[in-house]
């Protein structure tokens, strides 16, 4: 009776196949497990360095609203209705 058949062959290549997809899914998951890691922590660098410059924004523009109301003159502003034409001369 032979041993090595190629029922025997084409079983026992089948087996190793389906072992190593099991041993390379196990390896896939630690590896998204480390991916999903490092997408967390460079989305919250991410988020910290947008919110860093939100408030420089924010802090800059503040400065230049304050210095925009020291130097307001009400006396020069034109507002709608006070706007008219200039009036006749009378007639003499």
């Amino acid at each position: 009776m032979k041993i090595y058949t190629r029922r025997n062959a084409a079983v026992g290549y089948l087996t190793l196949k389906a072992l190593q997809r099991q041993i390379n899914r196990k390896r896939g998951r630690r590896r998204s497990g480390f991916r999903v890691a490092a997408y967390v922590g460079l989305g919250l660098v991410s988020a910290g360095i947008l919110a860093a410059a939100l408030a420089i924004a924010l802090k800059r523009r503040a400065g230049e609203v304050a210095e925009g109301e020291a130097s307001f003159d009400g006396d020069n502003e034109i507002v709608g209705e006070y706007v008219t034409a200039p009036e006749p001369a009378p007639a003499t």
